[in-house]
């Protein structure tokens, strides 16, 4: 290389130094693999990717047009760089980048990648001799990230990026580059002119000349090993966005997948992104084709894996290709695609090493890929299982193949499952209802703090963000004395000290409306600021009742108290009741959106433009109702607290006792909306008459700034027109009148439990629950596939059922004045969850939640019902 040429291309080495991909470790899984049974022998799907492999598989991309998944992800990318790279960045205050690291795991030919790289390039407003970015592509083979990398330098996009953006190449598998990662191997770096010497002499870079030839095929190498400076200090902030496209995830099976992402170093809070594709559960004859092209390149490319295989065992011609053929399979109810080595003959395989036969019969299968595709469900239960908030979604045209842009949030809430335990030498079934896990009350407590003190400014600790109800901090000393109270009676222990805070924290406020000086019982409370208890200490007492709690299940565990389901209820409430309490502080912070609270920490803001044009796009149901009924359904399910002796716990679903007893109902034939009543349909009937009309008001979710209606959210007020499609979030009188003037109506509790129990997709599918988002999102049910299912965009919903004793009902001896104090007939039942319901509530069909009919802050909307 002259002096005058320009810079190398740089390359790490981080193939782990004992396990090199034609080493001993892939030769081992090939003969693990062979040596399984008929009908399980399996190779490793590494060795498709060789150098070769590599060639042709870009060829499937150009050259086989059945092979969807290129196209579909290169048209998002096409049509979405500049909004990806825009959200990817909201975590920055400015929404610029910042000095930073991109990694993409599988780079393979940088043709789609070309497009963020462009795309990044345009977000770094002026170059310098230190680009902002460093990107740096992972691959298998060195001689194909020098040829893309050099191809790319070459480039536009290479001219475009020049002072912005530097790429680099990372040389390993997967495992390796996380492992590199994991140890710091990319912190503070640009262009790797800073490598941790420690790291050098484990991981050498070699810098290819820009004039190499592109020739990957050649033997002869221009690269030289070199040393390295070291790295600004480890553990720094510097954001990095993980890129993983093309599917590549399918690969793995359904388990691991979830593992490998749960695995990936994204710190939570920090703004780290994943931006990963997958494939959609498209028509399985669409899939079919597209891994048996016509032209036959994938074949080609599936039996280059044999040649590998030889060649990892010692004889590159040791699989004999005439006696093998390529088949691929597809199981649509698994949503995988295989492909598979078929023996044509009984033939025996030796190893020209070990001497070791391995025996094929005729037709025999060898797995050597799998490609699962990915349905909604299967795509946000993978994203909770890994601990990963979606924070936007691209789709192409076709809605064959999705892009997803992810987070680590600072919190998240688990799957809803039916788990098993030991008891003894017996597996039992656990309800995801029974006892909460100590995992569970660390994610709830994790939650709690989250708003209680990272949300709330302390000038706002003295302040009432809704009149009706307490200060804010009232709600950060209630909860830890409802739980000590309750931990105390069930134990027969004393009191957390200091006892005097049950006499003011013990019990909130719900006055009514209409008349605020009628109000159920409630602990009187200190009238001026100086006299209420230091945050400080009501954050010690708290410390010390959660450590009660934690000891509690650690007696458990050691025999040294026997589980019962009153034990088990005690904590269930408990639990519930704090996961209550942290929406009603949210609903109220949400009126000081803007003036006050503060936007969720941690989590990246949501970019409403992109979010907006993104939604506009959703399908609409093909009609605007459905009809259900006649029907019988059962509501409430048995759980009768004079059983609470029974050590039968963990197969048991608890509940409030409105929930109690199970009973069925008849439900008569009616008609139904898809979607609930929008801010869009509310305004329309607001500025056309309606705001003239009685027990009609101007929603408390709303705001109006200089003339004009805005819709609040926790990040501040934002446009009609952003919010226009989400579900309105307002009182039931609002709604009432709305539905009449429609001739139509709010639906009995028993209806919309009918509506809920047919097309509710549930967390595990995607519904805005347990703060999936920290905003409503518009409505999916009546949507094109999964028989309409999908969910109500985020909010409680009204019925027309008064909240009141139903047949069987019996008032707790723990809680008694849950529900009975009120029986009011002021107050209506409400079902479902909100996007700050935590999954165990939003996901047990049986709560029932409810509010004052013209109480407007809670998060609740509604959808119209008929009567035919």
């Amino acid at each position: 290389m002259t002096p005058s040429s320009e810079p190398a291309v740089n390359i790490i080495d981080i193939h782990a130094r004992e396990a090199p991909l034609s080493d001993r470790s892939i030769r081992n899984e090939i003969i693990t693999g062979l040596s399984c049974p008929v009908g399980q022998k399996w190779l490793p799907t590494m060795l498709l990717y060789n150098e070769h492999g590599l060639r042709i598989y870009d060829r499937i991309t150009t050259d086989a047009p059945e092979y969807y998944l290129f196209p579909a992800e290169e048209e998002i990318l096409k049509n979405n760089a500049d909004n990806i790279v825009k959200v990817m960045h909201a975590a920055v205050s400015d929404g610029g980048p910042v000095e930073e690291v991109v990694v993409e795991l599988g780079a393979g030919a940088l043709r789609k990648t070309s497009l963020i790289l462009s795309a990044l390039s345009r977000q770094v407003s002026n170059p310098s001799t230190t680009p902002t970015i460093s990107y740096f592509a992972l691959d298998l083979e060195k001689r194909e990230l020098e040829r893309t990398l050099d191809e790319l330098s070459h480039s536009a996009v290479g001219t475009e990026m020049k002072g912005k953006v530097s790429a680099s190449g990372l040389c390993g598998t997967y495992d390796d580059g996380l492992k590199f990662i994991a140890e710091g191997g990319l912190e503070g770096r640009n262009a790797l002119g800073k490598l941790d010497t420690a790291l050098a002499e484990r991981y050498p870079v070699s810098r290819v000349g820009r004039d190499a030839s592109p020739d990957s095929g050649s033997s002869r190498s221009r690269s030289e090993g070199t040393e390295a400076t070291p790295p600004s200090t480890p553990g720094g902030h510097q954001p990095m966005h993980i890129m993983f496209l093309g599917s590549s995830l399918g690969n793995f099976t359904r388990g691991e997948d979830a593992a490998f992402l749960k695995s990936l170093p994204l710190r939570a809070g920090s703004g780290d992104t994943l931006l990963l594709g997958l494939d959609h559960d498209n028509d399985p004859k669409k899939v079919e084709r597209a891994y048996n092209d016509s032209t036959g390149v994938t074949r080609e490319f599936i039996m280059n894996g044999l040649t590998c295989a030889g060649k990892a065992l010692g004889n590159e011609h040791l699989f004999e290709q005439d006696k093998w053929e390529y088949v691929g399979q597809y199981n649509e109810e698994l949503r995988r695609h295989a492909a598979y080595y078929k023996s044509t003959c009984d033939q025996t395989v030796v190893d020209p090493v070990t001497q070791a036969h391995f025996p094929f019969v005729k037709d025999e299968l060898v797995r050597v890929e799998v490609s699962n595709k990915f349905s909604d469900r299967d795509a946000y239960a993978l994203f909770s299982q890994a601990e990963l908030r979606p924070v936007h979604r691209w789709t192409d045209s076709a809605s064959q193949y999705s892009l997803w842009l992810l987070e680590r949030p600072k919190f998240t809430f688990p799957l809803l499952k039916t788990p098993s335990a030991s008891v003894g030498a017996n597996e039992v079934a656990c309800s995801p209802f029974s006892i909460p896990t100590v995992d569970e009350w660390h994610d709830m407590w994790a939650a709690w703090d989250f708003i209680t003190r990272e949300m709330i400014p302390p000038s706002m600790l003295f302040q009432k963000p809704i009149d009706l109800r307490h200060i804010c901090l009232f709600y950060c000393g209630h909860i830890p004395t409802f739980l000590s109270i309750h931990l105390a009676r069930m134990l027969q222990e004393p009191d957390t000290e200091p006892v005097e805070f049950k006499y003011i924290f013990e019990r909130g406020i719900d006055p009514i409306v209409d008349d605020p000086t009628q109000c159920h019982p409630h602990s009187e409370v200190p009238q001026r600021d100086e006299d209420w208890p230091e945050l400080s200490n009501i954050l010690q007492f708290q410390s010390r009742v959660r450590e009660r709690v934690v000891n509690l299940y650690r007696d458990v565990d050691a025999g040294k108290v026997t589980l019962t389901r009153k034990i088990a209820r005690v904590l269930f409430m408990t639990l519930e009741h704090e996961a209550f309490h942290a929406e009603t502080l949210l609903y109220m912070l949400l009126q000081r959106a803007g003036t006050g609270t503060i936007p969720p920490p941690g989590f990246v803001a949501p970019v409403w433009d992109v979010l907006a044009e993104t939604w506009n796009n959703h399908p609409q149901p093909l009609e605007e109702t459905v009809t259900l009924g006649p029907e019988e359904i059962t509501l409430g399910h048995d759980d009768d607290e004079a059983d609470d002796d029974s050590t039968d716990v963990l197969g048991h679903s608890f509940g409030w006792d409105n929930e109690h007893p199970q009973r069925k109902v008849q439900v008569g034939k009616f008609k139904i909306e898809w979607r609930p009543v929008t801010n869009g349909q509310f305004y329309d009937f607001y500025t056309g008459g309606g705001k003239d009309m009685e027990k009609v008001d101007f929603p408390k979710s709303w705001i109006e700034l200089d003339g004009r209606v805005f819709v609040r959210t926790l990040y501040g007020p934002v446009p009609l027109k952003i919010a226009h499609n989400w579900p309105l979030i307002t009182s039931f009188d609002n709604l009432s009148t709305y539905a009449s003037v429609k001739g139509g109506r709010i639906p009995t509790e028993p209806e919309l439990r009918l509506f809920h129990d047919k097309f509710e997709c549930g967390y595990e599918g995607g519904a805005n629950v347990g703060f999936r988002n920290w905003h409503p999102v518009p409505a999916t049910s009546g949507g094109p596939r999964n028989g309409g299912k999908g969910h109500n965009g985020g909010v409680w919903e009204w019925t027309s059922t008064v909240f009141d004793k139903h047949d069987g009902f019996v008032p707790s001896k723990l809680y008694p004045g849950y529900s009975t104090d009120f029986y009011d007939t002021h107050h209506q039942v409400v079902i479902g969850g909100s996007y700050a319901t935590i999954p165990r509530l939003a996901g047990r069909r049986t709560v029932r939640n409810y509010y004052q009919h013209n109480y407007p802050y809670a998060w609740v909307g509604a959808r119209v019902a008929y009567d035919l």
